[in-house]
Formats: C-alpha cells, sequence, structure tokens
C-alpha cells in the first residue's frame, strides 16, 4: 500500500472547561484544542484525514516555574515542525511513513534539547491523521485493517522480541463494543453536592459532584489522583472512599495516579505505608488495581529504582505513563519490575500496538507475572481525539479505560451546530442529546458503547 503525504494544516479552537480540572501541579480551566488535517495518497487515491487533541499544560514538560503560554506556544512548534516533517513523505506502508517521521521528529528533539514525550506528541498528531486517510480510502474500519495488517507495522522494528509476530496473532480477534469507563476524580473536585459553593453551581443538566456522577453514570470504576501530601490525601481520601462506598456497587475498583510527585523510591513508599495503612482505609485499598507513574519522569527508569522496588516491593502493580515517551520505555520499565504501562494516542498508536503485543507475549510466557496495560486520556473530547482514542483502546481489548472529557467539558457544545448533529446521527451508541440539545456521552452502568466507532 503506497502512502504519499502532499501537505497539511493546523488550526485550533480555543475551549473552556465547565470545572476546573486540577491534576498534580497544574488546574485546567481552558485549553487550546488542536486538529492536524493531512491530504494523502493512498495508493494514488486522494484521501483526508484529521486528528486533534488538547495542548495540556504541565503534562509533557512539568514544570511549575514555566509560563504556560510558552508551554502551548512549545507545543504548537513541536506540531509545526511534524506537519513540515511530514510533507512529501512517501512509503510502501503507513508504517514505514510513521517510521521516517518519527525519526526525523526525533532527531529534531534532541538537537533542540526537548523531551521525546512532547516531541513525539507531534509525530503522534500525523500518524493519527494519516491512520485515518488510510481508512478512508480504503473504506473499512481501523480494526479491520489492524487485524490485516494493512498498515505494515512491523512489530520487531519496535520490539525485537516481536520480530515475525503480527498484531492479529497478539491482539483480541475482534474489537470491544463496550468499554467499562474510568472516572476521573481531580484534586479539586467537589466529592458531594454540598461541596459546591453557590456561586461554582453549574446548571447544565450534568452531574458535577463525585456522588452525582455516581448516581447518573452508575460508576463502578475511578482514578484517583493524589498531591503526594500525606495528611491531605488521607483526609481526602477517608471522603472518597466513604463517597464511592455509599454509592457505587460493591465490586468497584480504583487506581492511583501519582502524578510524578516523588523524588525518591523511599519518598513514596515512605508515603504508600503511612496512607494504606491509615485506620478506616484499609478495607478501600482492597479494591486498588494499580498505580500510576508515582516517580518522576527523570527517575522513574533509573536501575536504582529496579533495585529498590524489588528490595521494598509495594503490594500494588505500578506502570509508567509520563515516562513512556521512547520506542524503549515499555521493555526496560518492565525489566525494573514495573507491570506495564498505559495508552494514550497521544504517545502514539503503533507504539501502542507493539507495547499491548509485547505484555501479551510476555504474560503467555510467564502467567505468574501480572502484565498490565491500561487507557488513560487527559480530558480527551470528540467529535475527533476522543473518537480515535476509543477505536484503538477497542481493538487493543482495553476495559476501565479513564474518561474524563465529558466531565470537565460541556460535551460537544464548542463545536458548530451542524458538527453536534452529525455526532448524533453517526454516533448515537455514543452520544446523546443533553438537556439543551448538545451532545454528551451517553454512559450507562459505567460503560460506553463503542461500536459506531
Amino acid at each position: 500500500m503506497s502512502i504519499h503525504i502532499r501537505d497539511g494544516d493546523i488550526h485550533l479552537l480555543d475551549i473552556r472547561t465547565r470545572m476546573p480540572f486540577k491534576y498534580g501541579i497544574a488546574t485546567m480551566t481552558s485549553t487550546p484544542h488542536a486538529f492536524v488535517r493531512l491530504r494523502v495518497e493512498v495508493e494514488g487515491k486522494l484521501a483526508i484525514g484529521i486528528s486533534a487533541d488538547h495542548l495540556p499544560p504541565k503534562w509533557f514538560t512539568k514544570d511549575p516555574a514555566r509560563p504556560i503560554a510558552d508551554e502551548v506556544a512549545e507545543m504548537l512548534r513541536v506540531i509545526g515542525h511534524a506537519v513540515e516533517v511530514a510533507h512529501g513523505v512517501r512509503g510502501a506502508s503507513a508504517f514505514d511513513v510513521w517510521r521516517q517521521v518519527w525519526d526525523a521528529q526525533a532527531e529534531w528533539g534532541r538537537r533542540q534539547g526537548l523531551p521525546p514525550l512532547l516531541v513525539h506528541f507531534g509525530t503522534s498528531l500525523i500518524e493519527r491523521a494519516m491512520i485515518e486517510a488510510v481508512c478512508r480510502a480504503a473504506g473499512e474500519p481501523f480494526a479491520h485493517l489492524l487485524r490485516a495488517n494493512r498498515f505494515g507495522i512491523r512489530l520487531g522494528d519496535i520490539h525485537p522480541p516481536l520480530e515475525g509476530r503480527s498484531p492479529a496473532e497478539l491482539l483480541p480477534e475482534r474489537p470491544s463494543t463496550d468499554i467499562l469507563i474510568r472516572h476521573t476524580v481531580g484534586l479539586a473536585d467537589p466529592l458531594v453536592d454540598a461541596d459546591i459553593a453557590p456561586e461554582e453551581r453549574l446548571d447544565d443538566g450534568l452531574p458535577q459532584s463525585l456522588a452525582a456522577c455516581i448516581q447518573t453514570y452508575g460508576l463502578r470504576q475511578f482514578k484517583i489522583k493524589v498531591s503526594g501530601d500525606v495528611g491531605r490525601d488521607r483526609d481526602r481520601l477517608r471522603r472518597i472512599a466513604e463517597v464511592i462506598e455509599a454509592h457505587a456497587p460493591a465490586d468497584y475498583r480504583f487506581s492511583f495516579d501519582g502524578n510524578e510527585q516523588f523524588h525518591s523510591f523511599d519518598a513514596f513508599r515512605v508515603y504508600w505505608d503511612d496512607l494504606s495503612g491509615t485506620e478506616g482505609l484499609r478495607d478501600f485499598f482492597r479494591h486498588l488495581r494499580f498505580i500510576e507513574q508515582p516517580l518522576h519522569r527523570d527517575l522513574a527508569l533509573e536501575p536504582a529504582v529496579g533495585e529498590m522496588m524489588q528490595a521494598r516491593p509495594v503490594p500494588a502493580r505500578i506502570i509508567i505513563d509520563e515516562s513512556d515517551g521512547d520506542l524503549d520505555s515499555l521493555p526496560r520499565a518492565l525489566s525494573l519490575g514495573y507491570a506495564g504501562t498505559s495508552h494514550k494516542n497521544c504517545k502514539g498508536v503503533f507504539k501502542g500496538i507493539a507495547n499491548r503485543c509485547l505484555l501479551a507475549l510476555r504474560e503467555r510466557a510467564d502467567r505468574s507475572r501480572p502484565y498490565l496495560m491500561t487507557g488513560e486520556d487527559l480530558a480527551n473530547i470528540g467529535p475527533v481525539a476522543l473518537l480515535q482514542d476509543l477505536a484503538v483502546c477497542a481493538t487493543l481489548g482495553l476495559q476501565g479505560v479513564e474518561r474524563n472529557g465529558h466531565h470537565y467539558f460541556a460535551g460537544l457544545s464548542m463545536f458548530p451546530a451542524d458538527v453536534q448533529q452529525q455526532v448524533l446521527a453517526i454516533h448515537g451508541d455514543l452520544y446523546h442529546p443533553s438537556r439543551d440539545g448538545w451532545p454528551t456521552l451517553a454512559i450507562r452502568d459505567g460503560s460506553v458503547r463503542v461500536g459506531s466507532v
């Protein structure tokens, strides 16, 4: 399948949250939402592909002193360079083109002194738009083309143990039609309606507090953000536990997002022992599924961390997220004792596929070790970014996937009316009209239906 990227452009939409989203050192109240559009020749047939994502402050580079405007400008510079790099690239497959863009973007990023996670955010937007163009040209959905390896993925080029393997050998036979979602509890989220000050109370027909979200959506999985301050986190966790146990089904599960708050494994271990041993929280911690990226990315993959993890293991699976910036990040993490990694389209689709296949291969070889790939997001929204991310998560067979764009943003109210109606007409399983008519995610019994995706 010959691929030729003819050209591309970038479009921005400034959007505001319906309520603040505090994650780690940042609180999001507004963000640019970027779209990348590519014109791609696929076997001589011209097709358009579009990708999209937020430009989230303080995630790709966590520097508390840096102005947010500078970070946004840097993200746009990275995306702009990726579009320039992709212009005119040809290859025998989508994978070949992606690899050319990845390598050129990586070399530029090294010269600029930029972190790989940020550099390849730009690569991923090119990759996602190109994949969509290939799917449109073929007239087939992503999952079908992936299983037939029409993207030309060579898994061994990313992870050598996968040499000679195809995605169809290691991924589920068919994509999920329903995905159980994991609801984010941000550091500033109200837990019950009484926590909401009168001037902050929303009137958009959607739930605002954690208790109201559980009751409205039937939630059973949760992602809890922690600050790293054991006293503050202990008090808040007690309240979160009370709300979840009062309103969620008895089989609820939750994950912890460490937000890179710890600068040594010993510091995290002291925090963990103190928190998990708290009277009144022991039963709650029996529902813990995993811990996400507690250590800062600068040290999370250091050999000394592996030694400490082996010497003083935490009785819970730990995965990387922000440390997953390079193609070899996952095998390095596994060698240290981490259980796996997250998937986000912003970290790369082909990389995520290869990572899932590597974990599947490891699981077959050693069923005693609990490997894990999770689905995470940073307030992802439709009509492009969320749907593409769900398409990949469904194909990889991920469940308990973090979704929170519907909570922090007012559905698709920021888009033109004709776009809103198109989404409701085509994706009536995934979206339904809000009280005011704009599309919002249709969550029932804690799940979303993704058949149309």
